[in-house]
């Protein structure tokens, strides 16, 4: 994985390298580490929990005895509570497996449009868009990655992720959270730069086949909490997240309202031969301009609105300028 000098062209090399910086301190990264059994492992363990889970539900009910069944049962219930260490070395050496070779599948590619404006020492706030079916291309970000000049990342994910058993293991030593105020307070104040999918699960709820949307006109909390620890605000899209996976959901209040209760948006997915791993295809992660923010402890409603309008036409100016790069000249993004 490595850099060169510009949004226009790609360099591939290792993680870290990050060599060949342009004058204008844009700097491409792509991810080329790919082999058969290796990258057939990592996307197991990166993407396999949530199938996994629901093949031991399934053969519960209708497979095993009841005995079996039990067992299978206290075995996920052992791992959906059994407390994870963040930084375990044993935990993070998976995940650095994981980092190495699943990107490269894809591939992944990261465009930072200025990348000499990031200051290791300080924590940015970054809002990634799309979420998709999963916003897997935020993995391109991760401290373990070594493409951006920060040592220090979390990504903030829905709570449901870290009740679901073997997943809350993985992602969690690939530097997931709960996406709670209180710990987006704690890990900003800590110095770690946080990524937050502003649409979340609600964003699934209006996904199309037909373009990408971004659910973030009245997502505002993410804006609050960067003025209040000033922490500069940074735009991030993803080209060819969506088509990672096909999907099929419900419709009806009914659906809509379980999401909400659950925090978690109940469709059915599947990729490549109807597994859980991804259909090959290239992603694209743009990472804009940092939005400088003056430290603020109480802003007025006003106040977030600006920022909040800021961040949003940084997002679809980010959209505009790299769709024809990314290779998606038509794409239409709805702001919602």
């Amino acid at each position: 994985m490595g850099a060169d000098g510009g949004p226009d062209r790609e360099a591939a090399g290792r993680p870290g390298d990050g060599e060949g910086e342009a004058e204008s301190g844009a700097r491409v990264f792509r991810c080329t580490d790919y082999s058969l059994p290796g990258t057939s492992l990592a996307l197991a363990l990166w993407l396999g929990g949530i199938h996994f889970n629901v093949v031991l539900v399934l053969a519960s009910l209708f497979l095993l005895s009841r005995r079996a069944a039990a067992l299978v049962v206290a075995f996920q219930l052992l791992f959906m509570f059994l407390p994870v260490n963040d930084r375990s070395e044993w935990g993070r050496s998976i995940a650095r497996f994981i980092c190495r070779h699943a990107m490269g599948y894809f591939p992944i590619s990261l465009h930072v449009e200025d990348y000499k404006a990031f200051d290791p020492s300080r924590a940015y706030v970054f809002g990634y868009e799309p979420h998709s079916v999963l916003p897997i291309g935020l993995s391109a970000l991760a401290d373990l990655v070594g493409f951006l000049p920060l040592t220090k990342i979390k990504v903030l994910a829905s709570s449901a992720v870290f009740y679901t058993p073997f997943l809350r293991q993985i992602w969690t030593w690939l530097g997931l959270i709960p996406a709670t105020r209180k710990n987006f307070y704690y890990y900003l104040g800590a110095g770690y730069s946080c990524i937050v999918v502003p649409g979340g699960i609600r964003e699934m709820l209006h996904m199309d086949r037909d373009s990408e949307v971004a659910f973030v006109k009245s997502r505002k909390g993410f804006v609050k909490i960067a003025m209040q620890s000033g922490c500069p605000l940074v735009p991030v899209f993803c080209f060819g997240q969506s088509c990672a996976y096909k999907w099929w959901r419900p419709g009806g209040k009914l659906f809509v309202n379980i999401a909400r209760a659950v925090k978690f948006t109940p469709i059915i997915f599947w990729g490549r031969y109807g597994t859980p791993f991804p259909f090959p295809g290239p992603m694209h992660v743009v990472v804009g301009k940092p939005i400088d923010i003056k430290k603020n402890p109480q802003p007025t409603i006003d106040e977030i609105n600006e920022v909040h309008e800021q961040f949003i036409v940084a997002l679809q100016e980010l959209f505009e300028k790299y769709k024809t790069k990314a290779g998606c000249p038509g794409l239409h993004l709805r702001i919602l």
